[in-house]
């Protein structure tokens, strides 16, 4: 039995993974998207009562890349986007783009028996933050105040009344930037509640949330039934606000969290449909912990450099299994 790693080349998070496996003596076959359908091709076939199998094809090698039957799991990690062959009109090039979707990830998805980490739809699902949120409140974990808004009258309403410091949170996480150049968004303080009454506020949907005080912030790796959790500490101002914006100032530390929160983030990964995901959490002076957001495709690979976690160990063995501990 085979595991199919989908991400694109330079995934180095993956590699552990790949890595882990070949040392299980587990055959792995790593495909990255973006080769379909130019370099890799598909040929698959279900009968009236067979379930799909076939292959994928390198097609300059002509040879087998992977039996699709003897697929146990999916490590669905970053997988990119189709590359067409030139020469395609822009129509022709959408209808080609939604065909390789609906065909490549179709058949895929319909391999039977198949464990995914993650599920493609149950992982696109979670992309939603307020659907994370409202999970995480039925599972028992505790969140920040929080608003999701395009009225600024109503936003300026909302921090008078909460009096406490407030922060703004892109929900996406990346602007698109000139020339097709994303640039990350990061965490902001907003310093003068008379901003939120800016109309231009009322051009779409803002997260507006509490600004939790913080002793540190916490990673932790969701992989089935097993919590692996790092505390950061940050040493800078902007680092204490947001951590993505400032690695250099790190310090790690692993850490154990406390039972109730561990079983809290286990039930809250199996009600959202993810083998996998990197929580991140806050733990404030007073000791109390509460939910930012899960990541279903977090990284993880630099914090197993900075502090030994075995991440890499775990998801190697759910994807050995090919099932989610229960």
């Amino acid at each position: 039995m085979t595991v199919l790693v989908l991400t694109d080349e330079a995934d180095t998070t993956a590699d552990r993974v790949l890595v882990e496996l070949a040392a299980r003596g587990v055959p792995a076959v790593r495909v990255a998207p973006s080769d379909f359908p130019v370099r890799v091709a598909l040929a698959a076939g279900a009968g009236p009562q067979e379930a799909w199998s076939g292959c994928l094809i390198d097609r300059e090698q002509g040879r087998t890349l992977v039996d699709l039957t003897a697929v146990r799991s999916v490590y669905y990690r970053r997988p990119n986007q189709f590359r067409l062959a030139e020469g395609m009109s822009g129509p022709e090039k959408a209808f080609a783009y939604g065909e390789a979707r609906r065909g490549f990830g179709g058949v895929l998805q319909a391999l039977d028996g198949c464990l995914w980490v993650n599920d493609p739809v149950a992982a696109a699902r979670c992309e939603y933050k307020p659907v994370q949120l409202a999970a995480a409140v039925a599972c028992g974990l505790e969140i920040p105040e929080t608003l999701i808004t395009s009225d600024p009258a109503r936003a300026h309403q909302w921090a008078t009344m909460l009096d406490k410091p407030i922060i703004y949170k892109p929900m996406s996480g990346a602007w698109p930037g000139g020339a097709g150049t994303p640039r990350m968004l990061y965490t902001s303080p907003v310093a003068d509640l008379a901003d939120l009454l800016d109309p231009a506020l009322g051009q779409t949907a803002h997260l507006l949330q509490e600004q939790v005080p913080k002793l540190f912030e916490v990673r932790a790796m969701v992989t089935g039934g097993q919590v692996l959790s790092v505390a950061i500490h940050a040493d800078s101002e902007q680092g204490r606000i947001d951590w993505w914006s400032d690695y250099d100032c790190h310090r790690y530390e692993v850490i154990e969290l406390p039972a109730g929160i561990r079983e809290s983030l286990v039930q809250l990964h199996r009600r959202l449909g993810l083998v996998f995901g990197a929580a991140d959490l806050v733990c404030e002076p007073s000791g109390r912990i509460r939910f930012l957001e899960t990541n279903q495709c977090g990284e993880w690979g630099w914090l197993a450099t900075e502090t030994g976690l075995p991440v890499a160990a775990a998801l190697a063995g759910i994807l050995e299994e090919g099932a989610t501990p229960s």
